[in-house]
């Protein structure tokens, strides 16, 4: 079994009854970590790529609509907002009218059933700690569950270690802080481990499309998914071109030693590497984290590696308590979800348009998906109406969590349509109908506030 710090980890996920199938694949990447793995890819092992576009591929009606046909939706829903403050579903968060992302998911679900006649089944891999708030917020979507089908699994969650030894923390505060999710890499696991990779095989679903609930713009396209099933590639990603706003984030890249496309992730880079991981002109894409997969080729895989998919390594540090940085520095075992397109033979790349990458990752964010820089038609996909979708920053310290954020958002979001940027510095309270223009930047010393109607231009 080896070390007793993988012992007591293993014995402890048995205990509160984590699938045999993930403990095995958590001792397999503890045992990486035991041995020094720190997941790193240099630069001098990888290269630029180049990609074709999703704008010239060529996809008849017919191709694209047996391809949706027979297409799973997978929603990764186990995020729970932490960084801006929540302590419930990220998803939950309104984004538009009195809507959750969660509702929004449900109508375009719902909207593209009734368009293309499919069956379109939508499935949330949810965490421990989203489960509930979630399911309770989808019931009065009672047309939304596909006869045959769970509307969610669960994905497996593991002990977090201690920095020093390795072995699992005890923290009887908050026994939950013991424990952290895989990184979105365990759907793999959790497919096979739950049954439902062999379940939608059964049922005549060919690939899942897979994108994070947070991203309004990742519905299943069907001519995406056209292209995808007449590629006849096992594994796909969207990727879309990187802007300054993606300099310190990860992107895609070919590995020398064999030629496969990789990820490779902010975490996994060393530190003199990051001027060329901030190189923009020599690595051009980065993921959407919108990705497509054939489930039997899924299945075969894991069928050869006994359930292991074999993933990067990724090592995260962080404290017990995220909230407390003073407490216990533990280890988080993880792997990202897009790794696997270095793990299947013939997989692929496919640019597509920036408005199937709205990610909302902090309240700058939130600002722009609230405001009129998108509309939301019957559809219930969103149309960017802006010229451009301008760049946000926020103060911190006083919007950096989503209960501040709406303090100084009372009466909504300010019209952003016609913004190229808005920064805010200090502690600024924003009236009904505030127009931004242009670039626009707020400095006070002291509480300032917007008064309604305003125009605020360069």
């Amino acid at each position: 079994m080896g070390s007793p710090g993988l012992a007591k980890a293993m014995a402890k996920m048995r205990d509160a009854g984590v699938d045999d199938v993930a403990v095995q694949t958590f001792a397999h990447y503890y045992r990486q970590l035991e041995h020094g793995e720190t997941g790193m890819i240099p630069e001098e092992t990888i290269e630029p790529v180049d990609i074709p576009s999703i704008s010239d591929a060529v996809v008849t009606d017919e191709e694209a609509h047996a391809a949706i046909s027979t297409t799973a939706v997978i929603k990764l829903n186990g995020g729970l907002g932490t960084s801006m403050g929540m302590d419930r579903a990220k998803s939950l968060l309104c984004v538009r009218k009195g809507l959750s992302f969660l509702d929004v998911i449900a109508r375009q679900i719902l909207h593209m059933r009734e368009k293309y006649d499919v069956r379109l089944p939508l499935l949330l891999m949810n965490s421990f700690r989203t489960s509930e708030d979630s399911l309770a917020a989808l019931e009065r979507y009672q047309d939304l569950p596909v006869e045959g089908l769970p509307l969610e699994f669960l994905q497996n969650r593991e002990p977090r270690l201690l920095v020093d030894n390795l072995t699992p923390v005890e923290w009887p505060k908050d026994p939950e802080l013991e424990w952290c999710p895989p990184g979105h890499g365990d759907i793999y696991t959790a497919l096979l481990d739950t049954g439902l990779l062999d379940l939608l095989i059964e049922q005549g679903y060919e690939r899942v499309f897979v994108s994070n609930s947070d991203n309004l713009g990742a519905v299943p396209d069907e001519k995406v998914a056209g292209w995808f099933a007449k590629s006849g590639a096992p594994f796909a990603i969207e990727a879309v071109r990187r802007t300054p706003s993606d300099r310190k984030g990860g992107h895609f890249a070919r590995r020398k030693s064999d030629g496969r496309l990789i990820l490779r992730e902010t975490a996994q880079t060393l530190d003199e590497d990051k001027v060329a991981l901030q190189d923009l002109n020599r690595h051009k894409y980065c993921s959407t984290n919108n990705i497509w997969f054939d489930l039997k080729a899924l299945k075969k895989v894991l069928s050869e590696r006994d359930g292991i998919l074999g993933l990067p390594l990724i090592r995260n540090e962080k404290t017990v308590d995220p909230a407390d940085p003073k407490t216990p520095k533990v280890v988080q075992i993880e792997t990202a979800m897009g790794a696997a397109i270095e793990v299947f033979q013939g997989s692929q790349l496919i640019e597509v348009g920036r408005d199937r990458f709205v990610p909302v990752k902090t309240t700058n964010d939130l600002l722009v998906l609230r405001s009129d820089v998108y509309d939301i038609g019957d559809n219930f996909v969103l149309d960017q109406v802006a010229d451009v979708v301008p760049f946000i920053d926020l103060d911190g310290d006083y919007y950096k969590y989503v209960a501040n954020f709406d303090e100084r958002f009372p009466e909504g979001a300010p019209s952003l349509r016609k913004a190229s940027s808005l920064t805010v510095n200090g502690d600024w309270t924003f009236g009904k109908g505030v127009q931004v223009i242009g670039a626009v930047s707020l400095d006070g010393a002291d509480a300032e506030r917007v008064a309604p109607a305003t125009v605020l231009s360069d």
